[in-house]
């Protein structure tokens, strides 16, 4: 068993805890004097560990102790509306049983690994319900796109939920993997996906849906590409948005056409579901 970390400025909390949630061996310490953190992932082998240090720099090193046989106790699933039931079990047995517990539920599978997105976080839960809730609105065919996918799981339940022509891409290499692999193991392969920066990023198509759960500093200098993504009719749900920088984030929206008359927030987190102005207003 190996460990990566890393010395951080307590400022950067809130972005350490969304990066890694979910994953069960991340570990955050707030030191002595509360002005700095010691970030910690526990990874099975060195190669994960080198891994995130080149992301992010830190240092890895090996335990001495043997943990090999640790397993982290996998949380309860969680239930969307009447459609989804989202696990991060991957073992056939667990599935089995999910699948019989929660009859006429679709299943999908999200292990915990580096890219956010397991479902259990405020940001991930809310954007689900919501997506169900458009879903209900557009049949079959749709088209969408996730924007900061993570582990792919937002593209994954639009594919479920009848989207045809799906897009999902990430900056991090890493994230585009394992949303592929989930892809995958979910049954929904076919959505197209890409590593880039959203804030140079130039879209060539436009869709019916637009998911973007990134940070509220990156949504705010983004929207001038967002905006080049959304049909005319389209729904678009933001979030990853801190209830105190949500003004920010609006404000920054209405300058380019988007309005939201749906905020839902959740702890300190705020999901919002908007559309153009125009259509709002229609």
């Amino acid at each position: 068993m190996f460990v990566w970390s890393k010395l951080s400025a307590s400022k950067w909390l809130d972005a350490w805890e969304d990066r890694f949630h979910g994953n069960p061996n991340f570990v955050l310490h707030v030191l002595k004097g509360g002005r700095s953190l010691r970030v910690e992932v526990f990874c099975a082998t060195k190669a994960e560990g080198d891994a995130i240090a080149k992301q992010f720099g830190g240092t890895v090193r090996k335990l001495s102790s043997d943990w090999k046989n640790a397993s982290p106790e996998i949380p309860p699933p969680l239930k969307v509306r009447n459609a989804f039931i989202v696990t991060q079990a991957s073992a056939a047995k667990d599935l089995k049983q999910l699948a019989k517990d929660f009859p006429g539920r679709e299943l999908i599978s999200i292990p915990p690994e580096m890219a956010f997105g397991t479902g259990d976080h405020a940001t991930t839960s809310t954007c689900l319900r919501i997506l169900v809730d458009i879903a209900k609105t557009r049949g079959a065919g749709w088209s969408c796109a996730d924007l900061g996918t993570g582990s792919g799981l937002l593209a994954i339940a639009a594919r479920k939920l009848g989207a045809g022509d799906t897009f999902a891409c990430d900056h991090d290499p890493f994230a585009v993997k394992v949303a592929e692999r989930n892809f995958e193991r979910n049954g929904t392969p076919g959505i197209e996906t890409k590593e880039l920066d959203i804030l140079t990023w130039k879209p060539r198509k436009k869709y019916d849906v637009v998911l973007a759960n990134i940070f509220s500093t990156v949504l705010i200098q983004a929207f001038p590409v967002i905006t080049k993504t959304l049909r005319p009719g389209g729904d678009i749900v933001l979030s990853g948005i801190l209830a105190d920088q949500a003004w920010d984030v609006f404000t920054a929206a209405a300058s380019h056409g988007l309005g939201f008359p749906e905020v839902i927030r959740k702890g300190r987190w705020i999901t919002a579901r908007g559309a153009w102005m125009n259509d709002l207003t229609a």
